[in-house]
């Protein structure tokens, strides 16, 4: 898996204060940047955050480009509706060389187990090329595909869309490999703005409260050292 992020609004955090600051003042568009000067980003954002003012954090974008991932993630990835995608698409791209799959950590427990799901994949792509080969169309040739084959895709959300996407994504609850994805994503987007994105994560690290309630992990404390680090 790799993430990059390959573009986002300039200067973020100055652009999310300029929304929240027009709202509160009588200033002309233009005037609003000699306004902002000597303002901490930090203490006035956090006023406009905790005051609930979410909806200028929409002003600001982040977009990444993810390799790597299976399609079952993919899947997983776009129900989060709030965003734009563009995916390398099955039906136009004939992969007759190069097609990857993801194994699961799980498998690779049992020998026996993970050899059978290499095989078994390595099998379905070599038919998959045969029927390439054989003249069979792409968008067809594609539904012999397993969920574990690997995708490209970019995506494109506002700030407030992610924090929503950590809180639950970056969660132990969610499933191993969109984790991951969530989890570096959130650490190129700290990088670039480091206020907006201070407390973003799962419940336990962002409110302090766990939202799984039964099936939490149990592990808050871990959890919240481990967002430090990224």
């Amino acid at each position: 898996m790799k993430v990059t992020l390959l573009n986002f609004t300039p200067a973020p955090e100055k652009t999310v204060v300029l929304a929240a600051k027009l709202c509160y003042s009588d200033s002309n568009i233009s005037q609003l940047e000699e306004k902002i000067k000597g303002v901490s980003y930090e203490k006035f954002l956090g006023k406009i955050l905790n005051m609930g003012h979410l909806s200028v954090l929409e002003h600001a974008g982040f977009t990444f480009g993810i390799e790597g991932i299976s399609r079952a993630t993919s899947h997983q990835l776009v129900r989060h509706r709030l965003a734009s995608y563009s995916q390398q698409s099955q039906r136009y791209v004939a992969f007759k060389e190069g097609l990857g799959f993801v194994t699961p950590p799980s498998l690779k427990k049992n020998s026996g187990i993970a050899k059978k799901f290499s095989d078994t994949a390595a099998s379905l792509h070599n038919f998959y090329k045969e029927m390439i080969e054989a003249g069979i169309p792409a968008e067809d040739a594609r539904y012999i595909l397993p969920n574990a084959a690997t995708t490209r895709i970019i995506v494109t959300m506002n700030a407030r869309e992610l924090l929503h996407f950590f809180g639950l994504r970056a969660c132990e609850r969610a499933q191993w490999e969109i984790r991951e994805m969530a989890k570096q994503m959130l650490s190129l987007v700290k990088k670039e703005s480091p206020f907006i994105f201070k407390k973003a994560g799962p419940g336990c690290v962002s409110t302090g409260k766990c939202t799984e309630g039964e099936m939490t992990c149990g592990r808050p404390d871990e959890i919240r050292e481990e967002f430090k680090k990224l």
